[in-house]
């Protein structure tokens, strides 16, 4: 019997790294004064958003949090067949001479992640971009990329995909591996 779908990740196991995740950038950001999470949309922002919630709970910091969409900055955007449908910018604040934490779900060919700072820098220039994954997909990078924050490393063929599913939408935390 051929397995199409793994389960990686449940629920507790996301909680646990999210609270792992927020207490580094505990370490590094101290009272977040300068600093603000970005979740790349659309998926992104569900990880920024447990991070944001799980930081006010374990130290009282309400850290700023936006949303950046990629849609019009990918090297992909034009060799779509159907029209592309932008996501909400909510940058309703200034990124100059900030520290950037840049948060996503899943990183794999760093295309997404190299949009997402073409974006962020027609918004200003920070003083630094860092960059947070729930999960990083291994030796499947097309552009030098790497994440500074990483809640799980995932080795995978091509043939895989990995989908984050959100209690927000998909009504459950879990992370799959699913065989194209």
């Amino acid at each position: 019997m051929i397995l199409k779908e793994r389960e990686i990740l449940n629920k507790t196991e996301i909680n646990i790294l999210i609270s792992r995740l927020t207490r580094q950038l505990i370490e590094n950001h101290n009272l977040f004064e300068e600093s603000i999470l970005i979740g790349v949309q659309p998926r992104g922002i569900f990880v920024a958003n447990r991070l944001q919630q799980k930081l006010k709970e374990l130290s009282g910091i309400d850290v700023t949090t936006g949303a950046i969409d990629t849609t019009f900055f990918r090297d992909d955007f034009r060799r779509k067949d159907m029209p592309l449908l932008p996501s909400v910018n909510n940058l309703d604040f200034s990124i100059e001479n900030k520290r950037i934490i840049l948060v996503d779900d899943v990183l794999f060919s760093g295309r997404t992640i190299r949009a997402a700072m073409d974006a962020l820098m027609t918004f200003g220039r920070p003083t630094s971009i860092e960059l947070l994954v729930l999960i990083d997909r291994r030796f499947t990078r097309n552009l030098p990329i790497e994440a500074n924050y990483v809640g799980k490393y995932i080795d995978t063929l091509s043939s895989e995909k990995v989908e984050v599913m959100w209690k927000e939408t998909d009504e459950i935390d879990k992370v799959i591996l699913v065989k194209k």
